[in-house]
């Protein structure tokens, strides 16, 4: 499992990760996160991937990606509709709160840029260090 995390100011950079991930290995199960403080520079659209665990009313998606068949789900704290209500290390660490240990982990944590609480995440979900990986 990989988890790649990035905020609207990343986007970019988070899509095209994204797909070269998928191009390089699409039996890898992708998950893209990302965050934003006000509102997205794209219009989300309610995800028709579904990923299990994801907090309950968290729909909201990426088109580019939903196109591409990639999961993708947002967090907003602006209190975007279907978007997690808070930074997108949050919505990452109820995610990945909500996979079994074994699962847990063995997923691959992908930061799209140096992003603030990196290693208290691996230590709280158990996710090794080793399975961290932050772009620049």
């Amino acid at each position: 499992m990989r988890l790649l995390i990035g905020t609207d100011s990343e986007y970019a950079a988070v899509i095209r990760t994204a797909n070269e991930m998928q191009q390089a290995d699409d039996r890898s199960p992708l998950l893209v996160l990302i965050g934003s403080a006000s509102s997205f520079s794209f219009k989300p659209r309610p995800s028709t991937i579904l990923v299990p665990g994801m907090p309950a009313g968290v729909i909201a998606a990426v088109p580019s990606l939903e196109e591409f068949g990639i999961a993708s789900r947002l967090a907003s704290e602006a209190g975007l509709p279907g978007c997690y209500d808070g930074p997108v290390v949050e919505l990452a660490a109820a995610w990945l709160g909500s996979l079994p240990n074994e699962l847990r982990s063995q997923t691959q944590v992908i930061f799209a840029a140096a992003a603030s609480g990196i290693a208290p995440l691996a230590e709280r979900l158990g996710v090794p260090g080793s399975s961290i990986q932050v772009l620049s």
